[in-house]
This record gives structure tokens, C-alpha cells and sequence, in this order.
């Protein structure tokens, strides 16, 4: 890991500290740390399971609400705020399919950084295109775990945490979503 990663992650983690002590105390910067960490990491994430920016926007103000507000703010506050944000989106997308509006589960896509230069972008877009069509082919449970892992970058403890399942459980899916996805790879290629 570089050193600015490392800074990076250092400061994330002295960042998610100072807003646990702020939510517990009710301090009024606590929105502002939350902001400041969450917002773009959720912002994807929520985005991932409902397909709409739009959406996803507002389940994070949502969700920020209800951090504010929570009785009992954890100690690992990361794990606890990514099963929220995950509890908030599935029962969004179940409100969607009780009114019955057609709108189906959101694709696997990923949201990637952005790029320069056209040749870039075309050959991202393909990239994206085929791990998209890859990662379909994949049990909901292993995409799910993938995502936290890779996209989200949540430890195997975490991912645990915020599915409620064993880490042995996640460590297993892991290894057989990856090795699923390069088996199917190595056929299509």
C-alpha cells in the first residue's frame, strides 16, 4: 500500500472516529463528518441497487436521517452504516414491487471514475460491458458479496456483518464468485 493510501485510510479512520463521538453526543458537526466520508461511497452503493441516481439520492438523505437520529451508534459504525443504507434500498426496491410499477432489479453495473480522452473512454465502456454480462451470470448472493468486496471495499468481517451471514460463509462465496467469473471468462475468451 502506498503512503498515500495508507494517509488516506488513516485519516478515513480518525474521520469515522470523531463522527461516532460526535453522533453519540449529538454534536452538530456530525452531518458534516458523515458528509465528508459516506456520502460518495453510499451515494455508489445505494445507486447499485436502485439504478437511479435520482433514487439513490434520496436514500441517502435518508439514510443520513436516520444515522443522525439512531439511539445506539456502534462501535463499527462501517459495517452498521452499510447494512442501513442496504436495509433502506432493499425495502425501497420491495415498495417497488408491491405498487407493481414495472420497474425491475438495477444491473451489476459500476459506476467508474472518470476518464479522459475518447479511445479511454470507449475501451472502459467495453470493459465495463463484459464484467457487466460476467458478474450477471453469478448467483444474487455471490454478486452481492463481490460488490461489497471489490466495489465497496468492506473487510470479510464487515461484509459479514452487514449480511448477517458467517465470515466463513462470505469467504466461501468470495472464492467461488471469483473463480465462477474467471471460469466463465476463460469460455467466452
Amino acid at each position: 500500500m502506498s503512503e498515500e493510501q495508507s494517509t488516506g485510510t488513516t485519516d478515513a479512520s480518525a474521520i469515522t472516529t470523531k463522527l461516532v463521538a460526535s453522533l453519540r453526543h449529538g454534536h452538530g458537526d456530525a452531518a458534516v463528518l458523515f458528509n465528508q466520508i459516506y456520502r460518495d461511497p453510499l451515494l455508489r452503493f445505494c445507486w447499485g441497487y436502485l439504478g437511479s441516481m435520482d433514487e439513490a439520492e434520496d436514500a441517502l438523505q435518508d439514510i443520513l436521517y436516520k444515522v443522525l437520529t439512531a439511539k445506539n451508534i456502534p462501535d463499527r459504525f462501517r459495517p452498521w452504516v452499510y447494512k442501513v443504507s442496504r436495509n433502506h434500498c432493499l425495502n425501497i426496491i420491495r415498495d417497488r414491487a408491491r405498487r407493481h410499477d414495472g420497474v425491475a432489479l438495477p444491473s451489476d453495473s459500476m459506476i467508474f471514475e472518470s476518464v479522459t480522452g475518447h479511445l479511454t473512454r470507449l475501451v472502459k465502456d467495453e470493459m465495463r460491458t463484459k464484467l457487466t454480462e460476467l458478474v450477471t451470470q453469478l448467483p444474487d448472493g455471490q454478486r452481492e458479496v463481490l460488490r461489497l468486496r471489490y466495489v465497496e471495499e468492506l473487510t470479510r468481517a464487515e461484509i459479514a456483518e452487514v449480511l448477517e451471514l458467517a465470515e466463513s460463509v462470505v469467504k466461501s462465496r468470495l472464492f467461488e464468485g471469483l473463480q465462477k467469473l474467471r471460469s466463465i471468462s476463460q469460455d467466452l475468451g
